[in-house]
């Protein structure tokens, strides 16, 4: 099967951790041996790219193609006006967009679907694309493009008719499908496909030579890790260390939200009980994972945090916010706890209990061994497969042929 992958949500050479999880679920489908797929990966426009200018330098740096792990990625440019734009971003990306497809094929890659990843813009903009290049579209909801953009009625009419327009949709939890429903979108064309963790990379290290490294000593270390956004809760996370005396916070991520989260950490006097260590690569996250306790996520919406799954294939337990598919990977008191109220003090208890209450970390390990992505991977060939008949079976029978 030949796919085109389209999302703004793929990593690239500048941006190596932006959207690893769509990359990460592309590697093991082509794994398969049953797909390929190149890469479309659309970068808003920028003319500048002197570091001075912040992220949006980064736009300006990203190459128009590159290759990662063997998969050929295109970066075409859009016009993007941050803040003003939402209501007509998806068919700027289309417009930006286009003339890849177009290429791809003039190539001789004559791809039989499109792979669309995140509702909106991208799941809308993909729509587009495949009433333009007559290619069926497969749309991947991801979690705040349901839980937060849809809240808007402009992008909710838009999402509803990417949805209508497809051939499939994909949600990644079972909380995601029931929100598309409520939406009007037909329960029988929804997948759940949730996503997985990468068991190889994501596992138990030294776990005493990473503490020693990181200055780490028989204190209890919580992690944290996601964009500083008020989204994430760092903040509800800050305020319930300062009721556990004995615990410090590792606190992993970049975002608008640093300076106040340091402010609030000093107006706590915690300042030398919060670790700020920036973003990550990956091989380094891996160790931190393994170093801590446990991981805390104190969001207030998720879809499904890859960060619950990847920290618990490390050894290490996590409490969550009862946001999203937190139910449906914390099943078990091996994986962790649950906080229904979303409080410092609630997640101060929660945090408190599984200290005392700690799951072997080889037992955490073994309950997020089964989150691996063979399933997932199954699933997605079942899907494609059946989308790709539907429309060769349509177009031998002579009837249009159509993204839907």
């Amino acid at each position: 099967m030949k796919l085109l992958t389209f999302s703004t949500l793929y990593p690239n050479c500048v941006q190596p951790n932006h959207g690893i999880f769509v990359e990460t679920r592309l590697r093991h489908l082509l794994a398969s041996g049953q797909v390929n797929s190149r890469v479309v990966a659309p970068v808003p426009w920028f003319p500048f790219p002197q570091a001075s200018f912040g992220r949006y330098s980064q736009y300006a740096r990203v190459p128009s193609r590159e290759e990662r792990f063997g998969i050929d990625v295109r970066h075409p440019h859009y016009l993007s006006i941050p803040k003003v734009g939402m209501n007509w971003a998806p068919k700027s990306l289309a417009h930006g967009s286009i003339r890849c497809g177009e290429q791809l094929r003039q190539e001789g890659y004559d791809f039989e679907a499109i792979d669309a990843h995140y509702f909106y813009p991208d799941g809308v903009a993909a729509a587009m694309l495949g009433e333009r290049l007559n290619r069926p579209v497969v749309i991947t909801a991801r979690g705040s493009d349901v839980n937060l953009i849809a809240e808007f009625p402009r992008p909710r009419a838009m999402i509803r008719w990417a949805a209508q327009q497809a051939a499939a949709v994909i949600a990644v939890s079972r909380a995601l499908k029931e929100k598309l429903i409520e939406m009007g979108v037909a329960g029988g064309k929804i997948r759940v496909l949730r996503n997985g963790v990468d068991l190889e990379c994501f596992q138990p290290g030294n776990r005493g030579t990473t503490r020693a490294r990181l200055g780490l000593d028989t204190r209890p270390a919580l992690l944290s890790v996601g964009n500083l956004v008020p989204e994430k809760g760092h903040d509800l996370t800050i305020r319930a260390l300062a009721s556990l005396s004995d615990a410090r916070l590792l606190l992993v991520g970049h975002g608008p939200q640093m300076a106040s989260l340091r402010g609030l950490a000093r107006s706590l006097g915690l300042a030398d009980r919060v670790r700020f260590m920036g973003l990550l690569p990956q091989a380094e996250l891996v160790q931190v994972y393994g170093a801590a306790d446990l991981l805390v996520l104190a969001s207030s919406r998720e879809g499904w945090a890859n960060v619950l799954l990847e920290s618990m294939a490390c050894g290490t337990p996590v409490v969550a916010t009862d946001v999203g598919a937190a139910k449906e990977v914390i099943r078990s008191s091996e994986a962790g706890a649950i906080v229904p109220v979303r409080t410092p003090q609630a997640l101060a208890a929660a945090i408190r209990q599984l200290l005392e209450h700690r799951p072997h970390r080889a037992a955490t390990r073994r309950y997020a061994a089964q989150f691996g992505w063979e399933e997932t991977t199954r699933g997605q060939l079942e899907v494609f497969s059946r989308v790709i008949r539907d429309r060769q079976s349509n177009a031998a029978d002579g009837l249009p042929v159509s993204s839907s």
